[in-house]
């Protein structure tokens, strides 16, 4: 195993005088894994999906060590979150199936999509109030899994290809965003129909979403290298844009703190945004083409998966 590279990185900050040092931490993962999602898990391990090498990967900080968890044949999975069973959930594409990995025997437990649903491209997932796992598809999809059951329901997404990031809101409502449809929706998860709500101007490319804790919607704007928020309430958006790039927004996270985490792929580099000052710090990579996607944390820690460098990269407070 290759061991931890640590680094001490003052924060760049923009627009803020005197901010605080974070320490910056990189862990090698698997060579050619070429991890896409993360998620810290229950027990102090971070999960990871090695999109290229079909597996689930398991990073533990303490040992350095690293676990491979086959998914199956053609395994290519995309995105990985905790469940309310403390049990790991990934969108795995190349079977068109979401699975469970139990964290203790790491037994894998397909849920296949419906025959009329082939090839989704399977993006992310969340778990609604009710224990209902619901997920995206790229290729027009979006569905629920309900695990108790093991029911799988799918439908059509109303502008066609491009459902992506999908989040739960504290009161229990579940959003989607379609980058090529270029907008965002609201699922009834009662019926499972979508609501579509347009973003403030046209061509943004909605990548990735996330609510805080007041209900907030935050979302990637991909095309445009900004961030926008949306009050589901008065239907008002707000804007700000990347201090170092017009395009190229990928991931968001808020953490417990109500801080919205970015990616901003052309400046290499994890962003963290305050919302009540409204401005932004800047964590660039040691490494090029770090390629950062979706991010999540736990308290005091912010994890994320740099895809180009075959490394999780962690900023701790």
């Amino acid at each position: 195993m290759v061991p931890i590279v640590f680094a001490a990185v003052a924060v760049i900050a923009l627009g803020v005088n005197g901010a605080p040092a974070a320490d910056v931490a990189y862990y090698e993962v698997t060579r050619g894994a070429h991890p896409h999602d993360v998620a810290p898990a229950p027990d102090g391990k971070v999960w990871y999906t090695a999109q290229s090498q079909g597996a689930l990967g398991i990073l533990d900080p303490k040992t350095r060590k690293v676990v491979h968890v086959p998914l199956g044949p053609d395994a290519a999975p995309h995105g990985v979150i905790v469940g309310p069973d403390l049990a790991a959930w990934v969108t795995e594409g190349g079977q068109n199936a979401i699975a469970r990995v139990d964290p203790v025997t790491k037994a894998v437990k397909l849920f296949p999509l419906p025959a009329e649903f082939a090839n989704a491209n399977l993006n992310t997932a969340t778990f609604d109030r009710k224990g209902i796992l619901w997920f995206t598809g790229q290729n027009g999809v979006y569905g629920r899994v309900d695990p108790a059951t093991g029911k799988v329901e799918a439908w059509k997404a109303p502008k066609g290809v491009g459902p992506y990031g999908i989040t739960t809101t504290p009161n229990g409502d579940v959003w989607y965003a379609s980058l090529a449809g270029d907008h965002i929706a609201k699922i009834d998860t009662v019926s499972g129909d979508a609501l579509v709500v347009q973003p403030p101007k046209p061509g943004v490319g909605p990548r990735r979403i996330w609510s805080d804790s007041k209900g907030l919607l935050w979302v990637s704007f991909w095309n445009t290298g900004e961030v926008g928020r949306f009050d589901p309430m008065s239907k008002v958006w707000k804007t700000w844009p990347l201090p170092k790039s017009k395009q190229g927004c990928y991931a968001v996270f808020v953490d417990d703190k109500d801080k919205v985490w970015l990616t901003d792929w052309p400046a290499n580099a994890i962003v963290r945004f305050d919302p009540v000052t409204e401005k932004f710090e800047n964590f660039p990579s040691d490494r090029r083409n770090a390629s950062v996607r979706q991010m999540l944390g736990r308290p005091g820690e912010m994890w994320g998966a740099e895809s180009g460098t075959d490394r999780l990269v962690v900023i701790r407070d």
